[in-house]
């Protein structure tokens, strides 16, 4: 066996072997660099890389964006404003047996909704769909906001319009502040976990999107916890 192993290794080295060889011309030298196919399989453009970024941004369309988004932001707000300044007595009348745990869960619910709509909207390849759903959820809080004159120190505000029913509001304006506070929380918290954890470190699923996601709803929930069962709606 051992004979016919060394009789292999001397047939393979009795073979000639082959010798690299310099291009003598600068056309052999163009031909090595160039792959084995003769003729470019790939037609010459003008198109610079510049060119195609530019054509995947769609401008008109982030611009026709903006504006929509612009657009949610104030007119519902001025519509609810107008409805609380207007018809405040109807409002009262309407909402003077409700729960103010239910309307804080209620505004919690749809500032919340809207935050996910908006997180989605950047994750996910469908954009028309979830940038729909944000616009409809940001008309619904800006709405409420402006019902319950959501501003820093709303308690004044809705007192002057509201009286002794100003519980309604203040609820709907803690639910609205407890969903935004928890998610400003949970970007400063993210951040963190982004410069603490290593990228090798069995933590570092706490990054991924999906569990992020997870995270920010189990923010999401505490602060509606708290406001709900803190103390914080016989306080305002």
């Amino acid at each position: 066996m051992a004979d016919a192993d060394e009789r292999e290794v001397a047939k393979l080295e009795a073979e000639p072997r082959p010798t690299p060889t310099e291009p003598e011309s600068g056309q052999e030298m163009e031909e090595n660099l160039v792959s084995k196919h003769p003729e470019a399989t790939i037609p010459e453009s003008d198109v610079s890389l510049a060119d195609i970024e530019r054509s995947r941004s769609h401008p008109v369309r982030w611009a026709f964006g903006c504006i929509l988004a612009l657009a949610a932001l104030v007119f519902p707000y001025w519509a609810g404003r107008s409805l609380a300044v207007r018809h405040t007595a109807q409002i009262v009348h309407r909402f003077a047996n409700v729960d103010p745990r239910g309307i804080a869960l209620v505004a919690w619910a749809v500032t919340v909704f809207a935050f996910v709509s908006l997180a989605m909207m950047i994750v996910d390849r469908r954009k028309i769909p979830w940038f729909t759903s944000f616009l409809v959820f940001l008309c619904a809080e800006q709405f409420i906001s402006g019902v319950s004159l959501l501003r820093f120190d709303f308690w004044h505000s809705t007192y002057v319009m509201y009286g002794d029913s100003a519980r309604i509001a203040n609820a709907a304006n803690l639910g609205i502040i407890a969903a935004s506070l928890a998610l400003a929380v949970f970007a400063v918290v993210w951040v963190g976990l982004l410069v603490i954890i290593r990228k090798d470190s069995p933590l570092n699923v706490l990054t991924h999107v999906w569990t992020s996601l997870l995270l920010w709803f189990v923010f999401e929930v505490v602060a509606l916890l708290i406001v709900l069962f803190g103390g914080m709606l016989t306080i305002v």
